[in-house]
């Protein structure tokens, strides 16, 4: 019995063990299913958060990046527009061309037999002239992708189309449309036009500064895809046409740059000089008619070298020097290389003066005796002898130094400065060319006694030529100052719709008065100065010269010898700027060396333009036949004249009368603004005695000859040598007096 209740002592014992033990992994059992229900929870928790800023934190940055994953964006590049002179010649196109590449991987025949590397380096090193072993170790490359060429012809393209064909090569390789810049001119204003790059944007000249109007904006294909990237067809397919860049019309005329080149390039050769620059401007609306550089470069090869002397150095230069040389050979000098204007400067400094009345062209006088002491300084004239006693028409006439350090003097700093800023020539032009400088001055704080005088005959500062004859076009332009003028309009090549880009006048610089004044020194130049070689015949024709030294310590850079001539003096209607750098032949003066290049320049030029030449009156085709008005009412008779061109002189008391009698009689054929003297019946005829032209200029026998109500027939060009009625003689006003002019021989 003892041994029972042991052992059910035992049994109860353990079974309250196991009862316990059973509690215990319950215990434990809960505690963890808590854990990990509150673990749970916390993790669901995280993952609305975590839903919650994705869809409205992140939605709108997801749903694009899913949009662009599924969707594929196609670019339709836009055309280039086309680059035109005045006349509608191209100057610069863009043609079609194709681009070679090829996916090493993926080349295969129509039966899958890979294709030789060999096969294919041989065809494309001979039809695109390549180097073998450079195509050869692109097409054994690890590349998904390589370029073979760019800017193939299409006769190329077709070719190798053709080839591929014949050789059952059906993938691997692809030919690209493509468009190539070209230039059917090749060197013509090169320097002006500039080029573009290989991807068609403008990199220099117009073909930057209107990169803009020209390259248009790309249009593109949207479309959706797979996983894969495969196309889906979609009616939301959207399609965004590319705009194509607009056309612009310039200024420039072909046949006139072409005559500039032409003589330019023989005058830099038969001068030895290191190069030129010739601008033409219409001084009237600022038009640009020409700019050339010389020496010049290929547009369709801009990074072949130009010159003898380049090509020959340049495989010894390094490559940073060969790049400094290529953006040499491509710098427009014309407007963005400053120089020393020398004595063409004059010019400014007689208008300066005389427009503020400090002095008169053949009243107030100057000294010379070959030297001129400013402060510890001594200026020196380039004459070898003194030139004595000068009017201001005659210290332009000899380009006398002492004379004009005393007129800038006369002028004083701020009056200079103040012209300076009027004409623009602290800044530039506005004519919107590639790279175009200011000049550079003296600081006006700053500018000494010797610094004003040095300026006063155009040297110790720069300017660029087209801030120049900018400049002296306003002056003989009636004192207006025009923007200069390349793009005269532009036209969408889409629209055809046409922008007219007008003349632009900044400002009134100098009076009518001043301008006229300044034109007849001009003449005188050419008849009786310096600038005898820029004569024509036929034409009236005003200029200056100009021969500026090298800087001290910079000797070896020679002198600048130029020549800016204006033609017709009385009216202008085009001026003519040569510049030779450092010419090394038998003169380095302005006056011999470059007068006779705008000579050579502006007789052929002056006709193609239909300038009208002013000798011979008679033979002239624009002339004005004259209408009868007698028996005309006095006020119809004024309105018919002037519409003929006629400047009309009432000879009666009133001006409300019958017109009857008028001289010139009717049926002659006179220039325009002849003078037409009409009376009534109870007026007598006027008359007055004729002056004495011999030894005047053109503009002064005009102005002599109206201002007695006398009208002139023109025969040769320069100084008055003869006329067909002798001084002192009456005649009637309004008789026509023949004259004969003569050209008499340069210097600066």
């Amino acid at each position: 019995m003892k041994k029972v209740n042991k052992i059910l002592k035992k049994r109860n014992k353990k079974h309250a063990n196991s009862q316990n033990i059973d509690l215990f992994i319950k215990s434990i059992f809960l505690k963890r299913s808590i854990f990990l229900l509150v673990m749970l929870l916390l993790v669901l928790v995280a993952l609305v958060v975590r839903l919650g800023y994705i869809q409205f934190v992140q939605g709108n940055k997801l749903s694009t990046e899913a949009y662009k994953q599924q969707t594929k964006s196609l670019v339709i590049s836009p055309k280039r527009g086309i680059i035109y002179d005045a006349n509608g010649k191209i100057l610069a196109r863009s043609t079609a061309v194709s681009t070679i590449s090829v996916n090493p991987n993926k080349i295969f025949y129509s039966n899958d037999t890979v294709v030789s590397n060999e096969l294919l380096a041989k065809k494309f090193s001979e039809l695109f002239d390549l180097n073998y072993d450079d195509v050869f170790k692109d097409l054994t490359s690890k590349s998904s992708v390589v370029t073979v060429a760019k800017k193939v012809s299409l006769d190329k393209s077709d070719e190798l189309k053709k080839w591929l064909l014949e050789n059952d090569i059906t993938s691997g390789i692809n030919i690209d449309e493509d468009t190539k810049r070209s230039y059917p001119y090749s060197t013509l204003a090169s320097h002006l036009i500039g080029f573009c790059g290989s991807d068609n944007q403008g990199l220099e000249g117009l073909e930057s500064e209107w990169d803009s109007t020209l390259s248009g904006t790309s249009g593109r294909i949207v479309t959706t895809t797979d996983v894969k990237h495969n196309i889906i067809s979609d009616e939301n397919e959207q399609y965004v046409p590319a705009e194509n860049g607009s056309d612009i019309y310039l200024t420039i005329d072909v046949n006139v740059q072409s005559t500039v080149e032409k003589y330019l390039k023989q005058a830099v050769e038969e001068n030895k000089a290191d190069s030129g620059i010739c601008i033409i401007m219409n001084p009237t609306n600022g038009d640009i008619l020409s700019m050339a550089n010389y020496p010049t470069f290929d547009l369709n090869t801009p990074f072949t070298p130009n010159t003898k002397d380049l090509k020959k150095k340049w495989n010894k230069l390094s490559a940073d020097d060969q790049a400094k040389e290529i953006y040499a050979m491509w710098r427009n000098p014309a407007v963005s290389n400053g120089y020393e204007p020398g004595s063409t400067f004059k010019i400014v400094t007689s208008a300066i003066a005389l427009e503020e009345n400090l002095v008169g062209t053949d009243s107030t006088t100057f000294t010379c005796n070959r030297k001129i002491r400013v402060g510890e300084n001594e200026i020196s004239c380039w004459a070898k002898a003194a030139h004595g006693t000068l009017t201001l028409r005659k210290a332009l006439e000899k380009s006398c130094n002492p004379s004009f350090v005393q007129i800038g003097l006369k002028i004083g700093t701020n009056r200079f400065y103040k012209y300076l800023d009027s004409f623009g020539l602290r800044g530039n032009t506005g004519a919107r060319v590639a790279g175009e400088a200011s000049g550079y001055f003296h600081d006006k704080s700053k500018c000494t006694s010797i610094n004003l005088a040095t300026m006063s005959f155009g040297q110790r500062f720069t300017i660029t030529p087209l801030q120049l004859i900018t400049t002296v076009s306003s002056i003989v332009n009636d004192g207006k100052l025009m923007q200069p003028r390349i793009v005269y309009k532009t036209v969408n090549s889409d629209t055809k719709v046409t922008t007219n880009l007008e003349p632009i006048e900044i400002r009134q610089v100098i009076s009518e008065e001043t301008s006229a004044k300044v034109r007849s020194m001009l003449e005188s130049v050419v008849t009786d100065g310096t600038g005898s070689y820029a004569s024509i015949t036929g034409y009236t024709i005003g200029g200056k010269s100009g021969t500026s030294e090298p800087p001290r310590g910079k000797e070896s850079e020679g002198y600048v010898a130029s020549f800016i001539s204006v033609a017709p003096i009385d009216t202008p209607q085009a001026i003519c700027l040569v510049i030779l750098k450092h010419p090394r032949g038998h003169s380095h003066q302005g006056g011999t060396v470059a007068a006779p290049i705008t000579s050579q320049i502006m007789s052929e030029v002056l006709p193609y333009l239909g300038i009208s030449s002013s000798a011979s009156s008679k033979n002239k085709k624009d002339l004005i036949s004259l209408t009868d008005v007698t028996g005309k009412k006095y006020s119809e008779a004024v309105k018919i004249l002037k519409k003929n061109g006629f400047t009309v002189v009432n000879q009666a008391k009133t001006d409300n009368y019958i017109v009857s009698s008028q001289y010139p009689k009717a049926g002659i054929s006179l220039e325009e603004n002849s003078i037409i003297c009409l009376y009534d019946e109870n007026t007598n005829t006027k008359t007055v005695e004729t002056p004495n032209l011999k030894g005047l200029s053109l503009y002064e026998v005009k102005t002599k000859l109206h201002e007695l109500n006398l009208n002139i027939e023109i025969d040769g060009s320069g100084k008055a040598i003869s006329q067909d009625i002798s001084p002192g003689t009456k005649v009637e006003e309004g008789t026509i007096i023949s004259v004969s002019f003569r050209s008499s021989g340069g210097g600066q």
